[in-house]
């Protein structure tokens, strides 16, 4: 076990995931229950949801303040887009969470959109569910393993 391996099982990650197809939910949460890193998958449906989330409302009172959030774009009722417009607008406190798109869109504009909004990275989910694993344990092992995360302020800085 590493001097990273360690620091990090003293704290598990709280990770939100925004993702309204149960089929890529199911394979996420297989991939973080695969890994070696402890860490709390929290699951939203939808832009509104997230919001309830990030601002713990409606029924979301307890919800931690995530590590990560993990963003599909196309999402009902509000997308990927205007979650992010609306949580840097209302919760500025929030901008230093790491968020990563992870959807199945290609389109260069979105790409650019997402960057302009603030995502930090930006990743195309795979078609093969074996792929698409992998693509999740890559991904939990650059952010919660090589970057170092800002901690946490106070909900109301």
């Amino acid at each position: 076990m590493t001097m990273s391996d360690r620091a990090r099982s003293n704290k598990r990650a709280d990770i939100l995931l925004i993702e309204d197809n149960p089929g890529d939910i199911r394979l996420t949460q297989e991939a973080f229950n695969e890994s070696r890193i402890a860490n709390t998958l929290h699951v939203v449906n939808d832009g509104i949801e997230a919001l309830d989330f990030m601002n713990k409302r409606n029924g979301y009172e307890d919800a931690p303040r995530p590590d990560l959030i993990l963003l599909d774009l196309n999402l009902p009722r509000k997308n990927g887009n205007e979650f992010l417009e609306e949580l840097y607008e209302t919760a500025p406190h929030l901008a230093s969470i790491p968020v990563i798109v992870l959807t199945s869109s290609q389109a260069e504009e979105d790409i650019v959109k997402s960057y302009e909004l603030r995502a930090n990275a930006y990743m195309t989910k795979p078609v093969d569910p074996s792929e698409f694993i992998a693509t999740i344990q890559t991904f939990e092992d650059f952010w919660l393993e090589v970057v170092r995360l800002p901690p946490a302020r106070d909900d109301h800085e």
